[in-house]
């Protein structure tokens, strides 16, 4: 049932009740007043009455319509697009609940899983305990004996509305009703994956901000770094994949104090640096060596923040200071994004500042602000706690913060660039920040509940093997562009070892080396549970069993040989194949894999709802080890004893090939990049 007509169903119970309670004091005012129909607070109340009666029957119309309208029986042919088959079946479940019980006003949406063993079920609706619950004292009130679970589960298969989904029900034990799929659902969209490409189930079109990596210019990227990067870059392809209008936007750290002694620092060591640019691209170095004077030299600190009022006052040798800074963090960063495929448009702190200034004025005008000890603060409730921490909008020697920053940066996102969605990605310790800051904006008008969606996707830290924070043998923070490097040299001499050197091309390896070395770094990250810690372990990550994405890789490219062993119109035009050869899933292996493929959509969407990339790990893994049953039961090419191919099986190629069209996917929304030999 529509979302709007969900919400307003559970309203009729209340409207019911509200107009019950009303007639009850009508009554007792005509009752008691001889005059009843001059008394203003008796007319009032007939009116009011008269108008919730009005808004129930226009509830129980429009309920009424969305019911037969569930209940028109799903056409085949109209399917264009692939659909999740939880929803449809809880939506044809929830009809058939409200028709079998109209004597419940506002029955729970249907509880529709996945099964755990195909030989009992490949759905199960588990609703008819619940029902039975709920049904009881509705008959007590009757005295009569309310029907067990069984029947309940009974009844609801009798009032199911018809869907070619499914072959056949039953039901087991107490009350759990068994759902089997047919075979011409996943026999259509598997046939319409190979004519058509992979398509996305259907979502109205959003725009969507994305908000990640936002590393800090002149310092280098570390593996704090690497899960923002990762992680913003799979949701953004995801998001993009539903049709989303994504802004991936990159918050880098290109503004305040630090730059002052940056700029100093480097008018010192370097001063024709406005004519000649100087050799600066260790920036890490330079930025240690400006922090040390910054800490012990007075002079030079006032000299920095000096250099900081000019730069914020459009100072032109101050700006080209900070500019040549930016530039070689730019370039350094810039390594990075290539070696990950990662895309980004660089909005840094400096591009918010006159809005920074705007929003504590529009802050200060509406009275949000309070003076605490010099500072102006803001809650994001009124009736805050103890526990409740404010924003520090503005300092009490005027200047601005990172909580003013952020408030400018979501109202630019909302209002200027009109967002429906706004998504941070970083990590979880900044957790009470994020949900202040949303609370702040909500209060003050920018955020619009109900209109607007905002998260914070929050992640755990990465660990060495030993346990502990992921660091280098002497202690320093992990640097990014070395943890790649480092990656690279893993995955040749893996490659080396199985003797790929000696059946690849250079090209070949070359590309098959990248493809493991970042591929298995970016699954590592996306296959744990965001929100957990995880161990940073390369000698893990390169194994070629298990949940990795070596083993993925070389399943892939074993997947991709089938057709192109073929030759022929197997090898170069698949799509004329399966013009001439649809899909038919004869063998219970094939009909195993191609049920597992279909649940694509519901995995999509349980992704886009949470947004937790392991769930997405998870179902690839499950297509290539269900591939595998498949293949080691069902022969796709068939041999005589000179190996030579006498049979080719048409639709088990086919099922093959919308496997690998599918896996290359959800690989590229989790950035892998799969070749066809490896």
């Amino acid at each position: 049932m529509g979302d709007s007509i969900e919400k307003e169903w559970q309203n009729v119970n209340k409207l019911e009740q509200g107009i019950k309670s009303l007639e009850q004091n009508i009554q007792s005012l005509s009752n008691d007043s001889l005059e009843s129909e001059d008394d203003p607070e008796l007319n009032e109340l007939i009116a009011e009455n008269t108008k919730l009666k009005h808004r129930l029957a226009v509830l129980n119309k429009a309920i009424a319509n969305e019911r037969q309208q569930s209940s028109k029986p799903l056409d085949l042919d109209s399917i264009d697009a692939p659909i999740s088959i939880i929803d449809h079946l809880t939506k044809i479940f929830n009809v058939a609940i409200a028709t079998a019980f109209p004597e419940l006003p506002s029955p729970p949406e249907a509880a529709v899983v996945a099964g755990a063993n195909a030989k009992f079920n490949d759905y199960q609706c588990n609703s008819s305990m619940q029902l039975a619950a709920l049904l009881k004292p509705i008959y007590a009130a009757k005295g009569a004996k309310p029907p067990p679970p069984r029947d309940i589960a009974l009844k609801i298969i009798e009032n199911l509305p018809q869907t070619p989904l499914i072959e056949r029900i039953d039901v087991s034990g107490p009350g759990f009703i068994n759902i089997f799929l047919s075979k011409a659902y996943p026999e259509k969209i598997l046939n319409s994956f190979l004519l058509n490409g992979v398509q996305p189930p259907k979502h109205p079109k959003k725009r969507v901000v994305v908000d990640f990596s936002s590393p800090n210019i002149a310092k280098q990227m570390h593996v704090g770094h690497l899960r923002s990067t990762i992680i913003g870059e799979s949701i953004s392809r995801l998001l993009e994949f539903f049709g989303y209008d994504v802004l991936r936007l990159n918050h880098v750290g290109d503004w305040g104090t630090q730059f002052g002694m940056l700029i100093a620092h480097l008018e010192d060591k370097f001063p024709n640096f406005a004519k000649v640019s100087p050799p600066i691209s260790d920036l890490q170095s330079f930025y240690k060596e400006s922090k040390a004077r910054f800490d012990s030299d007075e002079e030079f600190k006032k000299r920095a923040y000096n250099r900081v009022v000019k730069l914020q006052g459009g100072d032109p040798t101050t700006v080209k200071a900070w500019t040549l800074i930016c530039d070689v963090s730019r370039k350094e960063f810039q390594k990075v994004y290539d070696q990950l495929d990662i895309t980004l448009i660089e909005r840094g702190e400096s591009f918010y500042q006159s809005r920074m200034e705007s929003i504590v004025k529009e802050l200060t005008d509406s009275g949000m602000l309070e003076d605490d000890d010099g500072r102006k603060i803001m809650w994001g409730v009124v009736d805050h706690s103890e526990n409740d921490i404010p924003l520090t909008v503005v300092k009490s020697d005027g200047g601005f913060t990172y909580d003013t920053s952020d408030m400018a940066t979501i109202k630019n996102r909302l209002e200027e660039e009109k967002a429906d969605w706004v998504i941070y990605v970083t990590d979880a310790g900044q957790s009470t920040h994020f949900k202040t800051i949303f609370q702040c904006a909500e209060r003050v008008g920018i955020i619009k509940p109900g209109v607007h969606r905002i998260d914070h996707v929050g992640f755990g830290v990465v660990l060495g093997e030993d346990g502990k924070k992921f660091k280098t043998r002497s202690g320093d923070t992990v640097k990014l562009s070395e943890l790649l490097d480092e990656g690279l040299t893993r995955a040749m001499d893996k490659l080396k070892e199985k003797e790929r050197d000696k059946v690849l091309t250079p090209e070949e390896l070359k590309q098959a080396q990248e493809s493991v070395a970042f591929g298995c770094v970016k699954y590592a990250d996306l296959s744990h549970n965001r929100t957990n810690e995880y161990v940073f372990s390369f000698d893990r990550m390169l194994e070629d069993k298990g949940n990795t994405a070596v083993y993925l890789l070389y399943a892939f490219a074993r997947i991709k040989s089938i057709a192109r062993n073929c030759g022929g119109e197997y090898a170069n035009n698949i799509k004329e194949v399966a013009r001439k050869n649809p899909i038919k899933l004869e063998h219970e292996k094939e009909f195993k894999l191609a049920k597992m493929l279909i649940k694509f959509p519901d995995v999509m969407e349980r992704v886009t709802k949470d947004l937790c990339l392991h769930y997405l790990c998870e179902f690839v893994y499950d297509v290539c080890t269900t591939f595998t049953e498949f293949y080691d039961s069902c022969y796709c090419i068939e041999k005589n004893k000179a190996g030579e191919i006498v049979k080719i099986n048409a639709s088990r190629v086919l099922l093959a090939e919308c496997t690998a069209q599918l896996l290359a996917k959800c690989f590229y929304i989790l950035g892998l990049k799969p070749v066809s030999k490896i």
